[in-house]
Order: C-alpha cells, then sequence, then structure tokens
C-alpha cells in the first residue's frame, strides 16, 4: 500500500484569520507531505508494507522510530484537517458528545481550559488530546508524533502543537493559538463522528 496526501476539506484560505493560506501551503502542502513521502520510503520492503495506517502505528511504536514517526504523524494530520473547518468552535456542541464532556471533564468551559493548557504545558514539539480510554473521555498529550493509540485510547481529537502549525500566525503565543483552535476552528460534528466509532 502506498500512502498519498490527500487535499484538504477546504480552501487553503478558509480558516483565515486563525489558520493562514500560509500556514497551511506549508504545514499542509510540504510538512504532511513530507511525512507521507518519508513513510513510503521507510516501509518498502519492510514487515510494515501492505499494512494499514493504524496497524503500522501501533506495531511500529517502539521498535522503528523511522516508520513510527512518520506514521504516526501521517495519522495525526489525516485527522487533523478535519477537526478543524471554517466558521468551526462555538459552544453548541453535538448532544452525546456534550454530556460526555459534562460527565467526564466537568463541563465545556473546564474542558476547554484543561485542553488548552494541556497544549501549552507540552514542552517543545506535540500534541494536546481529547481521547477516550476505558470508556471515559480523558485529556491527554504527547511529544512529536505520538499519539493515544499507542496508549490504548483512540483520540477524537488532537492539536498539533509543533511549531510549524501555528508560528506564521502566532509566533510565540502558543496559548492565543489553543484558544483560536477550540474557539473558532474545531469540527464539532467530526469530533461527534469520531466519538461515535468507539
Amino acid at each position: 500500500m502506498t500512502f498519498t496526501l490527500p487535499n484538504l476539506p477546504y480552501a487553503h484560505d478558509a480558516l483565515a484569520p486563525y489558520m493562514s493560506k500560509e500556514t497551511l501551503e506549508f504545514h499542509h502542502d510540504k510538512h504532511h507531505q513530507a511525512y507521507v513521502t518519508n513513510l513510503n520510503n521507510a516501509i518498502k520492503g519492510t514487515e510494515y508494507e501492505g499494512k494499514s495506517l493504524e496497524e503500522i502505528v501501533k506495531s511500529s511504536f517502539g521498535k522503528n522510530a523511522a516508520v513510527f514517526n512518520n506514521a504516526g504523524q501521517n495519522y495525526n494530520h489525516l485527522h487533523f484537517w478535519h477537526w478543524m473547518k471554517p466558521h468551526g468552535g462555538g459552544s453548541k456542541l453535538p448532544g452525546r458528545l456534550e454530556k460526555k464532556i459534562n460527565e467526564d471533564l466537568g463541563g465545556f468551559e473546564k474542558f476547554k481550559t484543561d485542553f488548552a493548557a494541556a497544549g501549552v504545558g507540552q514542552f517543545g514539539s506535540g500534541w494536546c488530546w481529547l481521547q477516550v480510554k476505558n470508556g471515559k473521555l480523558e485529556i491527554s498529550k504527547t511529544a512529536n508524533g505520538e499519539n493515544p493509540l499507542v496508549h490504548g485510547a483512540t483520540p477524537i481529537l488532537g492539536c498539533d502543537v509543533w511549531e510549524h502549525s501555528y508560528y506564521i500566525d502566532y509566533r510565540n503565543r502558543r496559548p492565543d493559538y489553543l484558544k483560536a483552535f477550540v474557539d473558532q476552528l474545531v469540527n464539532w460534528d467530526y469530533v461527534d463522528e469520531l466519538f461515535g466509532k468507539v
């Protein structure tokens, strides 16, 4: 199986002013493309060739850094583009998701605060997550291309806190980027769709 870079589900300028056309041109067209290219090269002639992306992520963790790093980042970014949409965010969540956030995370406002804190608190490059583990919603963070799949959880929302995700638009203001992500960009219907599959 050869992996390819899918088109963005919206125009490059559709998330402005919260995420600029320039950021998406670099982040999607160059960074994500590099993960896809490097993954295809890394799995040639290995045990990972022919496996699904999720299988590669799980089976290469701790065993093959070149494969895992590029598979993890490919997986993360395939969802990342769909975790955002033009005119996203807001406070109106799908009912079952809102109920679960209230039950497990103390309400939507607390979730937003804690999710952003996880992203701000991730030293260096990585991700912050809303994940499902053992039937409960949790907030977590991981370094580099790691994700909840390798820790027995299912990610249903993730925010990329590598500098290439926000530096063009926000410079060193990671908290402002995370606030804009949650308040203005999150595609809650997609989050709810993933939640329904867990």
